[in-house]
């Protein structure tokens, strides 16, 4: 495996909830010399210095300051949330001898990957302590539940049109009614090293036990949970710390609630990426005027995982824009703009790439479908810079077990490495240039 995989793989285990990667993520910023800055207290930022600030405990923008005459912001986007089961308030449901728990979906996951394996929850408690309220992250680290299958003596119909009921089919097994009633706080507490009575309120998530593994005939693919978004997230921060200094201040921004469209404070569509850009621009002695014309010489790429072809279905993917694991960072166009590559975003990225020996590819839906979106366009409606939308191909989005190419978290990495080193400059003439 190489160092890439091995961080990556390390990076997801560590990585439960979109709480526990911005944990680690701060972990890792720490150890690289990164100071954290609170959105409540005045920034007094230093030429040469290295910050990050959270929203949430679950989305995090972390950036250097070259000098404070400094031409523009390299951005890089990315999530930190999966489709997953989110667990309810009174979360046990106690009938017909189990204890089940109460919980519902977090948008858009393949349902049947949940079914018949270990799973475990982590997330957040908020806990009183005089009076302040204090964030606790939690994993119990154990297996702890499964969402059972019904018997195909009992459903012979399983394998046509199956669907799936969240309230009904998809609630997981804690234990039985004699044993296990009443407990699942008191598990929560335990791992979080609280008094389950010192519990107000929680963020818990289900979350699928198996670990990442590198396989195939030549050990060329990657599976693991949360490769969508975690695999872009690992390779924008691996670019981010090992790039070399420029004339732009260099960004590294990871939202939460990309599945659920990012409508929240911490989310893309959020002020949190404008309200960090701006007070950096102030903070360095920016006038607004200064501020805009940086954010006119910016440039973002929105990195999020791109549909592999299938191997079983090649019909769902575009006649001739297919995108294949291990072959390199793809760029996503859409011409209604659910990502907002254009022919300027894309000669720009692309040029970086080839010039550095870094295999790019193409991804468009076929023209009778409809994809995602991502986190560009959102986040243009409040900062509008000139934006890439590139991700790695991948099978089974949205699976609780994702697969993809174990060359491609490197490609990302030495890709954002380069963008991360490089100056964006653009001029009333309708020239562009991407500069060390």
């Amino acid at each position: 495996m190489t160092d890439y995989n091995k961080g990556l793989m390390s990076f997801l285990d560590e990585s439960p909830t979109a709480f526990h990667a911005v944990a680690s993520i701060k972990k890792k910023l720490v150890a690289n010399g990164y100071s954290e800055l609170a959105e409540s207290e005045k920034w007094d930022l230093t030429e040469g210095g290295r910050y990050f600030v959270t929203r949430n405990d679950s989305s995090i923008i972390a950036f250097s300051v070259p000098h404070f005459n400094f031409t523009g912001f390299m951005i890089s986007a990315a999530h930190s949330d999966s489709p997953a089961f989110k667990v309810k308030e009174n979360p046990e449901i106690v009938e017909n001898g189990y204890v089940k728990l109460n919980i519902e979906g977090y948008r858009g996951m393949l349902m049947a990957s949940w079914l018949d394996r270990p799973l475990s929850v982590a997330g957040r408690v908020i806990v009183k302590s005089g009076n302040r309220y204090e964030v606790k992250l939690v994993n119990v680290d154990r297996d702890l539940l499964i969402i059972p299958n019904v018997a195909i003596h009992m459903n012979r119909d399983v394998n046509k049109n199956q669907t799936w009921n969240a309230q009904v089919d998809m609630l997981p097994i804690l234990g039985s009614s004699d044993d296990t009633k009443g407990s699942f706080m008191r598990i929560v507490a335990e791992a979080a090293e609280v008094n389950e009575e010192e519990i107000i309120s929680h963020d818990l998530f289900i979350y699928a036990r198996d670990k990442g593994k590198v396989w195939g005939g030549s050990d060329e693919y990657i599976s693991a949970p949360h490769l969508d978004d975690l695999q872009c997230v690992y390779g924008c921060l691996e670019g981010f710390l090992g790039a070399k200094p420029s004339s732009s201040v260099p960004v590294l921004a990871v939202f939460d609630n990309e599945e659920t469209g990012s409508l929240s404070k911490q989310g893309a569509d959020s002020t949190f990426l404008e309200d960090v850009l701006r007070r950096i621009s102030l903070s360095c002695g920016k006038d607004e005027e200064g501020y805009y014309r940086s954010v006119s010489s910016s440039f973002m790429v929105s990195a999020d995982n791109a549909h592999a072809l299938h191997p079983n279905h090649p019909e769902k993917a575009d006649p001739v824009n297919r995108p294949a694991i291990n072959k390199g960072i793809v760029i996503k166009f859409n011409a209604a703009q659910h990502y907002t590559t254009d022919a300027v975003s894309c000669a720009v990225y692309r040029d970086m790439c080839e010039s550095n020996d870094i295999p790019v590819q193409v991804f468009t839906n076929r023209s009778d479908s409809r994809g995602g979106s991502t986190l560009g366009n959102v986040s243009n409606a409040h900062v509008s810079i000139n934006t890439v939308d590139i991700g790695l191909a991948q099978l089974a989005m949205h699976s609780c077990y994702e697969t993809a190419g174990a060359k491609d978290t490197k490609h990302l990495a030495c890709a954002m490495t380069i963008f991360y080193s490089k100056t964006f400059r653009t001029d009333k003439s309708g020239t562009f240039e991407l500069v060390d």
